[in-house]
């Protein structure tokens, strides 16, 4: 399944680079318009990214989301600092159909895994950024890549996993906004290891050669961010390529 991402600062779309916020790019549409554009393409889920929230979760864009989140014929799951049960209920009560928890999720796993006994494995999405080391370790840094948590990846997993989540968003962060291609490897591993999860492969697609190379992976979904909006290729073509649900 393709998931095409738009990640939002005052209500415009942008992209990082590898999460830095001084390597933006804005881009000469709206959310709204790139959402519907994505529905016709054939779109099932969205992915957003709420930039400021992130920042600051009492700057979050609930006028903006709010005109997004909500959608006839899509899932739409958002992320984007999110700190507190509060912000959870805010999100799934404004029409988002599943919450993207990321820093939290590794900070205080006590707290999230609380939530998905309240709210369902169905309802949270955990958004783990994964920066692998030359001895094959993957660890998770924290706030935007910033901070090292010293946690491993394999360590995190298992009393998710017994709490009942489903899906996971999964980046190599050395991939993120490059268009160099997915970690294909890290993918199939995964996939392998834990296949109870439905796995979201993001980072690098570039092409769609990027994207057929994760077929075999195992993945439920690939995030398409950067290389639909600079028209590497059309949805239409992802969509294409990837084996019918």
């Amino acid at each position: 399944m393709m998931i095409p991402a738009i990640d939002l600062i005052n209500g415009e779309v942008v992209r990082l680079y590898q999460g830095d916020y001084n390597q933006k790019t804005n881009y000469q549409y709206t959310v709204q318009e790139r959402q519907q554009a994505y529905a016709q393409s054939g779109a099932k889920v969205m992915h957003f990214v709420d930039l400021d929230g992130a920042k600051d979760s009492t700057k979050r864009q609930l006028s903006t989301l709010k005109t997004v989140v909500n959608h006839e014929s899509m899932i739409t799951q958002v992320g984007g600092g999110i700190r507190c049960e509060d912000d959870v209920k805010q999100l799934l009560d404004l029409g988002a159909t599943r919450v993207v928890i990321g820093s939290l999720a590794i900070k205080q796993p006590e707290l999230v895994l609380e939530w998905l006994k309240t709210y369902g494995g169905e309802k949270i999405v955990l958004a783990l950024d994964i920066k692998i080391d030359a001895q094959g370790n993957k660890t998770l840094p924290t706030h935007g890549w910033i901070q090292d948590s010293g946690v491993n990846l394999e360590d995190l997993l298992d009393a998710y996993i017994k709490a009942g989540i489903k899906h996971i968003l999964c980046t190599d962060i050395s991939k993120d906004g490059t268009l160099s291609g997915s970690n294909v490897g890290l993918y199939i591993e995964l996939c392998k290891k834990y296949p109870t999860i439905q796995w979201q492969a993001s980072g690098g697609i570039g092409n769609l050669d990027d994207v057929k190379a994760l077929i075999p992976t195992g993945v439920s979904g690939v995030i398409l961010g950067r290389s639909l909006l600079e028209g590497k290729f059309t949805l239409e073509e992802a969509i294409a390529c990837w084996p019918e649900e």
